[in-house]
């Protein structure tokens, strides 16, 4: 790999970086404050597969996400690790459509429905690659998903199912788009990722410890 193109690449994830950030300032009020921000942000871990016209292409995919704000907005990193083949009439043996790359998103999320534990939510933002390819030939690109998010009993794993669609819109051809599903999960061990109606702030701590000591002494009958 020549020099030049490494610089290229580099340069193109910088630009994609500083957009993704530029956008989520712009959707997020009072961005600068880190430590509410943080309190409500999710890290999610999961498996996913790449496709093309409901076919399957072969593509395993590794994603990692955070979201905030109650999943309104999303930062998404992906890894493609294998190459992504299309079989159909014209290429029976199949076509390579993409080699492994890296992918990186930030999306703004809609809730569409919601009952008991499951949401239903779509969500639009941009995406960057670290390679072009027949999927798309620009490595900036919009970034569209529509996912199901549900908790399991005891709240103690929240789960979310995504389709997503990367393309240019077609700005640029190829552009028939990158699509792939993931499967990503959070763990509740109480670390982060905490949803804020079950959170316990220091205030209730302390009241809720005061609680049970008088009802202790009211128990063993001490005045």
């Amino acid at each position: 790999m020549q020099l030049p193109v490494v610089h290229m690449r580099i340069h193109t994830i910088i630009r994609a970086v500083s957009l993704a950030f530029l956008l989520v300032a712009g959707y997020v009020p009072g961005f600068a404050d880190a430590q509410s921000l943080c309190e409500s942000c999710e890290v999610q871990v999961g498996l996913g597969g790449t496709y093309h016209f409901w076919g399957a292409t072969g593509g395993v995919v590794l994603p990692v996400s955070v979201n905030w704000s109650g999943g309104r907005y999303e930062l998404g990193l992906f890894r493609i690790t294998t190459q992504q083949v299309l079989h159909d009439a014209n290429y029976p043996r199949g076509r390579v459509m993409a080699d492994p790359y890296w992918g990186l998103s930030v999306s703004r999320r809609w809730r569409v429905f919601e009952r008991g534990p499951t949401r239903v939510f779509v969500g639009f933002g941009i995406a960057a690659k670290s390679e072009s390819d027949q999927l798309s030939v620009t490595r900036l690109d919009f970034a569209e998903q529509l996912g199901m998010r549900f908790r399991f009993p005891g709240n103690r794993a929240v789960a979310e199912l995504t389709m997503r669609h990367w393309s240019n819109g077609g700005i640029r051809l190829p552009n028939h788009g990158q699509d792939f599903a993931t499967l990503t999960v959070r763990l509740n061990f109480g670390d982060f990722g905490v949803d804020r109606a079950d959170q316990i702030t220091p205030n209730g701590l302390v009241k809720s410890k005061a609680a049970l000591v008088a009802a202790n002494y009211r128990i063993e009958g001490t005045p």
